[in-house]
C-alpha cells in the first residue's frame, strides 16, 4: 500500500515537492455564480474550462487553471455542488496506447472544486500521471488513477490518500457500475478492466477485452461499454455478471462511448469527425451524425433531448439534436477539449 506520508495535499500545510520546475498547487480563477443550465468542458491545450450556458448555446465562462499541465477528464458529485478534475500533465490527445506500461516520470494533479464557480476547494499532486478522478458511490472517497498501476483512494476533503489498489499495467478511466456494486478501472496496457469492490478495495475480478482500453463507460441498463483504441471495438462488459457479453466492430479509432437517452450507444469517432450511433442489444450501426475533427468526448443534457461531442482537433463542441441525429450547433471552446459534464441549474 502506498503511504500517506508520500504525498502533499493543500489541506495538510506541508511544502510541495518541486516537480518538473512546478511549486505551487493547482488552482483555479473562478467566474461568476453559476445560475444556468451548463456544460463544463475541459480544455487540456490551454489548461482552462469552458462553460457553456447549454440554454442559449454560448460561453458565459471560462475557469482557468493555474500551475498545472493537460487537464483531462471532469466529474460531479450527485447533487452537482462539487467536481473533480484530473490533470495528468501528459498531452493524451493523440490516444493513449503510446504511454509505455506506467509513465512514472509525469506527476499528476486533481483539483476539486465548486461547481457554482469553479472555485478551488482542495488540489494535491500525485507521484504519477492519472486519467480521471471520481467520487465514490457514496461520496465519502475519491478514486483516482496512477500510470503505475495503482488506483489511490482518497479522502472527499483533503485529498490525502487513505488506500490503494494495485490493478493492471498502466491503468486509465475509473468508473462505477450505476448499482455502486463495483468499480471498473480500464488497464490500458493489459488488454482488461480490473472490477473492484469499492468496500474490501481488491479485485474482485480481471476481465479481457481489446487492445488498449481506455474507460468501462457505465451505462444504466448494468452494461458498461469499453473502447479499445488500437484494435477499433467497443467491448461490452454486463456490470452483474462480471463478463464480456458483446463485441462492436467499429471500424474506426474510438474515444469516448456513452448510452444515450435514446437507448442508443454513441461512440466518438475519432478518424472522421463523427460519432457513431450503434444499437444497445446487437453490433450494428444505426447512423452517423457529424462532429468535428477529432472527436472525442460525449456527453448527453439532462433534458434527454441534445448530445455533446468535444472535437479536439477543431477545439468546438458540436450539440446534437438526438432525434434527428443531426448538429443544431457548434461551439467555439478553448484548445484540445475533452471531458465534459453536464449539471442541471440550481433549484
Amino acid at each position: 500500500m502506498l503511504a500517506a506520508s508520500l504525498f502533499c495535499v493543500n489541506a495538510c500545510g506541508s511544502s510541495t515537492p518541486v516537480q518538473n520546475g512546478e511549486t505551487s498547487l493547482p488552482s483555479t480563477e473562478p467566474i461568476d455564480r453559476i445560475s444556468y443550465d451548463a456544460l463544463f468542458v475541459v480544455n487540456g491545450g490551454d489548461n482552462s474550462i469552458s462553460v457553456i450556458d447549454t440554454e442559449s448555446l454560448r460561453i458565459a465562462g471560462t475557469i482557468r487553471i493555474k500551475d498545472a499541465n493537460f487537464p483531462h477528464h471532469i466529474y460531479l458529485n450527485r447533487d452537482g455542488s462539487k467536481m473533480l478534475v484530473a490533470v495528468p500533465g501528459t498531452d493524451l490527445s493523440g490516444g493513449h496506447a503510446g504511454h509505455g506500461n506506467g509513465d512514472t516520470s509525469t506527476p499528476g494533479a486533481v483539483l476539486l472544486l465548486d461547481a457554482s464557480n469553479g472555485s478551488t476547494l482542495a488540489s494535491r499532486r500525485l507521484p504519477t500521471m492519472n486519467h480521471n478522478a471520481i467520487f465514490s458511490p457514496n461520496e465519502a472517497e475519491i478514486w483516482t488513477s496512477q500510470y503505475d498501476g495503482f488506483v489511490l483512494v482518497l479522502d472527499p476533503l483533503s485529498l490525502a490518500t487513505r488506500s490503494s489498489v494495485r490493478v493492471g499495467n498502466a491503468p486509465s478511466e475509473v468508473t462505477f457500475s450505476h448499482d455502486g456494486r463495483y468499480g471498473f478501472v480500464a488497464n490500458t496496457h493489459s488488454a482488461s478492466v480490473s472490477i473492484v469492490d469499492p468496500v474490501t478495495k481488491l479485485v474482485a475480478k480481471t476481465i479481457p477485452v481489446g487492445d488498449s482500453p481506455v474507460g468501462a463507460w457505465q451505462g444504466n441498463n448494468g452494461m458498461a461499454y469499453v473502447d479499445n483504441e488500437t484494435d477499433g471495438t467497443l467491448s461490452v462488459i454486463d456490470t452483474l455478471e462480471l463478463k464480456v457479453v458483446q463485441v462492436h466492430r467499429l471500424g474506426f479509432t474510438p474515444g469516448m462511448a456513452g448510452l444515450g437517452p435514446d437507448g442508443n450507444v454513441w461512440v466518438a469517432d475519432t478518424d472522421h469527425a463523427k460519432v457513431a450511433i450503434r444499437r444497445a442489444d446487437a453490433d450494428e450501426q444505426l447512423a452517423l451524425a457529424v462532429a468535428g475533427q477529432g472527436a472525442h468526448g460525449v456527453a448527453f443534457n439532462g433534458d434527454g433531448k441534445t448530445a455533446y461531442v468535444s472535437n479536439q482537433a477543431a477545439n468546438t463542441v458540436t450539440v446534437i439534436d438526438i432525434a434527428s441525429r443531426t448538429p443544431i450547433a457548434t461551439i467555439n471552446v478553448g484548445s484540445k477539449p475533452n471531458g465534459m459534464a453536464w449539471r442541471k441549474k440550481p433549484q
